[in-house]
């Protein structure tokens, strides 16, 4: 019997000294949890209100940079950004695409939130490398052949171009081939490809067929380019043969790797 009761309060002892009910822990447990949640949705709610509901956030000003013929007030008459709502709410891209479809002009633009009251428009305008005449105005064309503004006053510096397909029979063909407006591309791209001391001094770039570019500087002076493949050999070639033969009146450097310049 003896034997009997003592194992018996060692049993007792060993269960008092066990761990904590499991019950107790869970309970404090799901009250942190509780308290996490509760925490979590009223931060989320005060900057859900930050954000949509209270004055702090919204649009005061709109700022533009990047532009040099269209105005500040033109762009922003065009991206209508609504003055006034959550800046968080603002949709740019659709403020960026409604801009290039106002004004053809715009290259790219990125409309950029600034924190806390602002929306800042960079605006990158087309730069053009041709014109084409259109009764008495002209029609700007840059260097990916796009025609986005017509102006009643050629801008100074950028060339005139001039269609003139022959009656021979390679012209014809050549434009049966590419195209009208294939031709106008590779004038483009041979406008786009000259360098700025020589794009300054052409007053006209004249397409006759798919290899018979060629340029009017000013002076009287002439360049035969050919097509508009290997535009930048071509052009080191050209700023190299006038500055040997300053006084030549006409260039050729259809072959860039035999250039050759004549007349006095």
């Amino acid at each position: 019997m003896a034997g009997s009761d003592t194992a018996e309060r060692g049993a007792r002892q060993q269960d008092s000294s066990g761990p904590p009910p499991v019950r107790r822990r869970g309970t404090r447990r799901l009250r942190t949890i509780i308290v996490l949640a509760c925490a979590v949705v009223l931060l989320g709610a005060g900057a859900v209100w930050a954000l949509y509901g209270s004055q702090w956030l919204r649009v005061r000003s709109v700022a533009v940079s990047g532009t040099a013929v269209l105005t500040p007030q033109q762009v922003r008459e065009a991206a209508d950004v609504p003055v006034g709502a959550p800046l968080v709410s603002v949709d740019t891209d659709a403020i960026e695409a409604r801009l290039r479809r106002e004004l053809p002009r715009i290259d790219a633009v990125e409309a950029v939130r600034s924190w806390p009251h602002g929306i800042d428009l960079k605006v990158t305008e087309r730069t053009p490398v041709l014109l084409v005449r259109k009764g008495s105005k002209f029609v700007e064309v840059d260097d990916e052949g796009v025609r986005f503004a017509t102006v009643s006053e050629a801008p100074a510096g950028v060339p005139l171009l001039e269609t003139a397909v022959s009656s021979s029979r390679s012209a014809a063909a050549s434009l049966r081939r590419f195209g009208a407006q294939r031709l106008v591309r590779e004038a483009v791209a041979a406008a786009g490809s000259l360098p700025a001391a020589v794009a300054r001094e052409t007053r006209v770039v004249k397409v006759r067929s798919y290899d018979d570019i060629s340029l009017e500087l000013g002076r009287g002076r002439t360049v035969a380019w050919g097509s508009a493949e290997k535009g930048a050999a071509k052009g080191r070639a050209l700023t190299a043969l006038m500055k040997a033969a300053p006084g030549a009146r006409h260039f050729d450097v259809s072959a860039p790797t035999a250039p050759a310049s004549s007349g006095s």
